[in-house]
């Protein structure tokens, strides 16, 4: 039997372990004390496994790369992952968004059906350890050292060792190193899913808000990048939440750009305007500041009162038509420039990594290197929030599996 060499014990790393043993001497290395320290935070630490959409729709959720991906995530679905779990005697559920996640909330329960088919293929895990140099003839992979000197030989090599994003699960990079010294182009890595920062002096005092069932969009000038529907939360540098962070990734290949909230998306605007009205002979004689409770959340009205231009302590049965009608724009486009993103150790993924005309699609087999193959974030891949990079990386790592040795 061949013996693979699986470097990085994430999502990918195990998924291509698993697989590879089916036919392979497997040995999964990984720097952490524990494998899939990332998935220990996913989701919240609730671990959002997957998206239920049909498969076809999630080439509309990956931005980055999206047609690459074609064999993969038909050959792993969204379906095959959701029974690798069930069949191993978790049971999910579906949120908002078609999202998955345990029942059990649990990141713990979906690491533990992967210990458990590790230790079942009898995969040697080498934990506390880490790869720092490929040894290579330019053609093929003889062996890796690792930090304890240590040289390890093998038949094939499948590198899976993340991206640059949060640092401290140990995505440092290194296979992105080695991947450059074996001959492959990198595309510059970014940072996506990230929190955006704001240049508005009034954002900082709406820290800890949080926005449901609002619009969220991304302009230049007059169009329109990105736009979703959603939950966002403000911060004390800008915004962040699921909407926010899905949009960052237009940010890194942009500037001068603006962030539009739309906090009133159900309704048009005669139909706002109406709604405003009604409030308004509620609250006949009462000021401004104390007649938009019904409207919005308390620790917004003195912003949107103050971005209104309207006198606080008017008379709402004062307030001219014109002013009514500025605050119902105001209410939909509620505008701030953006000023850049949050560090990539902050980004839950990173957009960039080995160009994907430098590996085969079908089999994610190096085509410089003739016994290597990558999976998961390394590859120049990346997702929306909701699932989707988790699907990418079990996709990756499951035909990286299956294509090692043949």
């Amino acid at each position: 039997m061949n013996t693979v060499i699986v470097i990085g014990g994430g999502p990918a790393g195990m998924m291509a372990a698993i697989t590879a043993a089916e036919k392979n001497n497997v040995i999964l290395i990984e720097r952490n004390e524990k494998l899939g320290k990332k998935l220990y935070i996913t989701g919240k630490g609730r671990c959002n496994i997957t998206n239920y959409k049909d498969i076809s729709e999630f080439f509309d959720n990956i931005p980055g790369n999206p047609n690459f991906l074609y064999s993969a995530l038909y050959s792993f679905t969204n379906m095959d992952t959701i029974g690798f779990f069930e069949n191993s005697g978790v049971k999910l559920k579906k949120e908002r968004g078609d999202r998955v996640f345990p029942v059990s909330d649990k990141s713990s329960d979906i690491i533990h059906v992967f210990q458990e088919k590790i230790k079942e293929k009898q995969i040697k895990v080498m934990l506390n350890t880490r790869v720092k140099e490929v040894n290579s003839n330019g053609k093929n992979i003889q062996s890796i050292v690792t930090d304890k000197n240590e040289i390890i030989k093998g038949d094939y090599f499948i590198i899976c060792t993340g991206g640059m994003s949060y640092p401290q699960t140990g995505s440092t990079g290194d296979g992105l190193n080695f991947a450059k010294k074996l001959g492959h182009n990198i595309v510059k890595t970014v940072p996506s899913l990230v929190p955006i920062e704001a240049d508005e002096s009034w954002i900082p005092e709406l820290q800890g808000l949080s926005l449901k069932n609002v619009d969220f969009t991304i302009k230049k000038d007059k169009k329109v990048l990105y736009q979703n529907f959603g939950e966002m939360l403000f911060t004390h540098y800008g915004v962040t939440g699921p909407i926010v962070l899905s949009g960052s990734r237009v940010v890194n290949f942009n500037n001068k750009l603006k962030g539009i909230i739309n906090l009133k998306p159900a309704l048009t605007e005669t139909e706002l305007d109406k709604r405003i009205q009604n409030d308004f002979i509620k609250y006949t004689n009462k000021d401004l500041k104390n007649a938009l409770n019904d409207l919005l959340p308390h620790k917004l009205i003195p912003i949107i009162i103050l971005l209104s231009k309207i006198d606080p302590d008017k008379k709402v049965n004062a307030i001219t038509k014109e002013e009514r009608k500025n605050l119902v724009h105001l209410l939909q486009n509620l505008e701030f420039n953006i000023k850049g993103l949050r560090p990539i150790a902050e980004a839950i993924i990173t957009a960039g990594g080995i160009n994907v005309k430098e590996i085969d699609p079908s089999t994610m087999k190096s085509k410089l290197i003739s016994n290597l193959y990558f999976c998961g974030e390394i590859i120049d891949v990346d997702g929306y929030t909701g699932g989707f990079n988790l699907q990418i990386a079990l996709s990756t790592g499951y035909l990286a599996g299956i294509n090692v040795a043949n």
